[in-house]
């Protein structure tokens, strides 16, 4: 496994794989790796003759008041598992690489990056979707594998993609959990053992609103007071949102009528979680 931390070195190796006809498979990460991630690259190494992975704790996606500065930075470890996960070559690009002094451009990002997540995280996908249409020019991959977990930037990645008609694959891939359900993520290691409990207070909420679904439940407002309700009674101790929305347009539902997504941003502590699950239909 090859690590390279210069643009220049990154561009080289991957374009050289491109023209030898290599199916080149990326897995964008900000690092603090956990099994969720490992997974993504097991699916590429599983799908594409090379696997490239990336380490890089974005800046500019986070807000003034969030956790950049105490964002998990764990790369000797992160390393060790990728490497047992199957790349061929991680990018641990610096700051100064990405975003060098004097740098002004950025991606808007699409409209439906302005609700949800976008209220809460003003700027945020401005950041996310900078940097991933960078990385797809300084490492050009065939397909780019992104878990479901943070399912609104899945849904905003594919749209620029499409609206600028980058030449990548963009491949959704299910969310990995813990035995008790909650969701992976590098944030948990934020959690006390209470909060820990606590935090499966998102997974109790989309239990419920699947199990409204199934029985009929239809009423959209019906199913997010009972999730609010789930996940103050879980322990959650505030709810940026719980929302049923249309699972391809993220469009607000007055009732069940088309296909549609459950998506719960809360806090369990001073730690801010996100899972979702799309209903039945």
């Amino acid at each position: 496994m090859k690590v390279v931390s210069t643009v220049a070195e990154a561009y080289a190796l991957v374009d050289h794989w491109r023209r030898g006809s290599m199916r080149i498979g990326l897995v964008p990460t900000m690092g603090a790796l956990h099994e969720g991630h490992y997974s993504l690259v097991r699916r590429s190494v599983s799908e594409c003759d090379l696997t490239v992975a990336t380490i890089f704790v974005n800046p500019t996606q986070f807000g003034p008041h969030e956790d950049f500065g105490k964002y998990p930075r764990t790369l000797d470890e992160d390393l060790e598992g990728l490497k047992s996960a199957g790349a061929a070559l991680v990018f641990t690009p610096s700051q100064s690489a990405l975003y060098p002094e004097g740098f002004s451009t950025f991606i808007e990002p699409p409209s439906i990056a302005a609700i949800l997540e976008g209220v809460h995280r003003p700027g945020h996908f401005r950041g996310v979707a900078t940097i991933v249409t960078k990385l797809f020019q300084i490492l050009p991959a065939n397909v780019a594998y992104f878990g479901l977990k943070d399912y609104q930037q899945l849904v905003v990645i594919r749209r620029v993609v499409e609206d600028l008609n980058l030449p990548i694959l963009i491949q959704p891939c299910e969310t990995v959990r813990e035995r008790d359900g909650l969701a992976m993520s590098s944030r948990n290691r934020y959690l006390s053992e209470l909060e820990r409990l606590a935090a499966l207070s998102l997974h109790r909420a989309l239990n419920v609103a699947e199990k409204m679904v199934t029985r009929g439940c239809c009423v959209v407002a019906e199913i997010e007071q009972a999730m609010e309700k789930e996940l103050y009674a879980s322990g959650a101790n505030h709810i940026d949102y719980a929302r049923l929305v249309d699972a391809e347009t993220l469009a607000t539902m007055t009732s069940l009528t088309q296909p549609c997504v459950a998506l719960i941003a809360a806090f369990v502590g001073s730690t801010r979680l996100i899972d979702n699950r799309l209903m039945p239909y």
